[in-house]
């Protein structure tokens, strides 16, 4: 691979960050094109738990400096781009005056780990499945029982996970319905914790993997065709190669490349994704923090958690992009 050259990591990290700019500068403007007054909105909460809130005249005003709002839009703009330098995305409305970044920094390991295993599983899946499909070698039987698997793929995730919560937890019983650990298991880094970890977050990873494999297989199959006729595959056939060893070193490792890039892209779909799943198995991850607080309204967490996806896919596509020499050795940084 060699060295990486620096006028192309400059304009990487450049990109890097010029994406990231606009995006929170847009996660900053859309919230802000609503008529509703986040500190009305955290009054109100304080009024239907106490019945009545006294000098509410007070309170909304303190409430609007305590949030930040009662400034120039510029100097709100100011601050925001500051505090997520610091990662410091305000108090939460709904659950103030507690900060985002703990409520992401609680949440953020659960879909972390919910979404690394699915799409980790969900990419060597798929991506196996598709290059089967074309092989010549596969047995007739695999050939007939992928495409009818990837009738699942047009089920959305809700509706997934709602059927297997009915299948395995209600109707027999083998996976807890909701939870991401068993409520009498101390969190921490022991094996009872890690196995109910484990246990409680299966079925909502099967879930997200029934229904996106076949994403991956069409696109894998697909590449597949265009490498099957070219060249250099001929040529493997004709030097009596084994035809796994052609299937693996020749074929998917050149078919795969799209791939892997679209593995990068795929993160933040991934994490929008999750929302209703997590809401539904009650799994305490950015999904269920998003839903809720699109719910209540609560625009600080929804632009907290909106920037960490963004980060997350930034940082991914980056990362991707300068280890693809690693994959490709035809590859050359800056050419």
């Amino acid at each position: 691979m060699g060295r990486i050259p620096s006028s192309y990591l400059g304009n990487r990290i450049v990109t890097l960050f010029l994406t990231i700019f606009i995006a929170a500068t847009l996660i900053w403007i859309i919230p802000r094109l609503s008529p509703v007054d986040p500190a009305e909105i955290a009054l109100g909460r304080m009024a239907a738990g106490a019945g009545t809130v006294g000098n509410s005249e007070d309170i909304l005003a303190q409430l609007r400096a305590q949030l930040g709002i009662d400034q120039p839009w510029f100097v709100q703009y100011a601050k925001y781009l500051w505090g997520i330098v610091q990662f410091d995305f305000g108090l939460s409305t709904a659950n103030f005056p507690t900060p985002v970044s703990a409520l992401i920094a609680n949440a953020l390991p659960w879909t972390l780990g919910l979404m690394l295993i699915s799409i980790t599983i969900t990419f060597f899946i798929g991506n196996l499945l598709g290059a089967l499909m074309v092989w010549d070698h596969s047995p007739k039987l695999v050939k007939v029982a992928i495409p009818a698997a990837m009738v699942l793929t047009s089920i959305p995730p809700i509706l997934s996970a709602l059927l297997l919560m009915w299948i395995f937890s209600a109707k027999l019983r083998l996976f807890p319905l909701t939870g991401a650990y068993g409520l009498t298991v101390e969190p921490g880094w022991t094996w009872d914790f890690v196995q109910s970890v484990l246990y409680h977050g299966f079925l909502p990873a099967l879930s997200i993997v029934v229904v996106t494999f076949g994403f991956w297989a069409l696109g894998m199959r697909g590449l597949m065709i265009g490498v099957q006729g070219e060249d250099y595959t001929t040529l493997a056939k004709a030097k009596g190669l084994r035809p796994r060893y052609i299937l693996y070193k020749y074929m998917i490792r050149n078919a795969i490349l799209p791939q892997i890039t679209a593995f990068a892209l795929k993160i933040g779909m991934l994490i929008a994704g999750q929302v209703l799943v997590e809401r539904i198995f009650a799994y305490n991850g950015m999904g269920k923090l998003l839903y809720d607080a699109i719910l209540d309204q609560d625009f600080p967490v929804i632009q907290g958690v909106s920037f960490v996806i963004i980060l997350m896919t930034a940082f991914s596509v980056f990362l991707v992009d300068l280890i693809y020499p690693l994959i490709d050795p035809r590859i050359r940084h800056g050419r």
